[in-house]
């Protein structure tokens, strides 16, 4: 029988490493040709905006979707799971929480893969609510001592940094400014909402790693294009997915100043088909706009920790 996981259970049972493991398996299933991803389908109203992303498991043995809704007053997510044999529901999990980790678990992954090892600094735009998994996950990832963050919203920022530092033991500070984030930073995320550009690209410095995050629609763009023209190596989660709404990226290619070709998958560098970074002095990003199969790895994990724990509500055939 089907178990349903509330934020309340979810929130109990997934641990950082449990994420971060379910997101690169997710990877690493799509290099090998053992996983089916479909970029995400929106269905507009003038209040109120459904988002499906839908994928497949096999070697893991689901099938499943992660559905939301944005308004006003809030989003709803909800992951359906299914037994990949049978078509049987297996679960159906609240995902904000879920959602908010393995955003930040594929930043930290490739973080593990595409940043210097070495990396000690880190440099993020946003501290809202995403910027919290992105935070934890490099943390857990890279040997960082201190993380500058920078926001508009200075004054929520403190608590933040508090928060934050006390989660991962690492110093989170406020950062001073946009280019003060920048500069002097190994690793560089930026989860936020924003319409034009956070930072100068004068500011880069040889060897730092992007984690670009935020821009999953064309209306958003966080990096200028001088920005990604300085990147040696672009990596993305999958390429039919950054070709359909990476807003950073879309306007060179469309200028064709970049080309599909030139977008290297992130799995791709975990089982050893490109050689990701291959020196210290070369610029990295990473474009995350997520997939479902991140979500269905994350969720299947949850959903055996919930089973081994009694956690969850029976749900009904009826």
């Amino acid at each position: 029988m089907a178990l349903y996981l509330s934020e309340s259970d979810v929130k109990q049972l997934l641990t950082v490493d449990m994420v971060l493991e379910g997101v690169e398996s997710a990877h690493r299933d799509l290099a090998n040709g053992l996983a089916l991803d479909t970029p995400r389908a929106r269905t507009r109203l003038p209040q109120t905006v459904l988002h499906i992303l839908q994928g497949g498991l096999p070697a893991q043995g689901v099938i499943g979707y992660k559905a939301y809704t944005s308004n006003k007053s809030g989003n709803r997510f909800l992951v359906h799971l299914f037994d990949a044999a049978s078509g049987c529901l297996k679960a159906v999990i609240e995902a904000d929480y879920l959602g908010m980790m393995r955003t930040g678990a594929a930043s930290g992954v490739a973080a593990r893969w595409l940043a210097r090892p070495g990396s000690t600094v880190a440099g993020v735009f946003g501290a809202g609510w995403q910027a919290e998994g992105h935070i934890r996950a490099i943390c857990a990832t890279m040997p960082l001592e201190r993380v500058k963050v920078f926001s508009r919203k200075a004054d929520k920022l403190r608590d933040f940094c508090r928060r934050l530092s006390e989660q991962t033991g690492v110093a989170v500070v406020a950062a001073e400014s946009a280019e003060d984030t920048v500069r002097g930073s190994d690793l560089i995320g930026t989860v936020t909402t924003a319409a034009q550009p956070l930072f100068d690209a004068a500011w880069l410095e040889s060897g730092v790693h992007i984690n670009a995050a935020g821009s999953n629609s064309l209306i958003r763009q966080e990096l200028s294009e001088a920005a990604i023209k300085r990147c040696d190596l672009i990596t993305v989660d999958a390429v039919p997915t950054a070709l359909a709404e990476a807003g950073d990226l879309l306007p060179l290619l469309e200028k064709g100043r970049l080309h599909a070709r030139q977008l290297v998958e992130l799995g791709e560098v975990m089982v050893g088909r490109h050689g990701g970074r291959t020196s210290a002095e070369q610029i990295t990003l990473f474009e995350s706009q997520g997939m479902a199969i991140q979500d269905l790895a994350v969720a299947l994990r949850v959903l055996a920790a919930a089973e081994a724990a009694g956690l969850g509500r029976k749900m009904s055939k009826e």
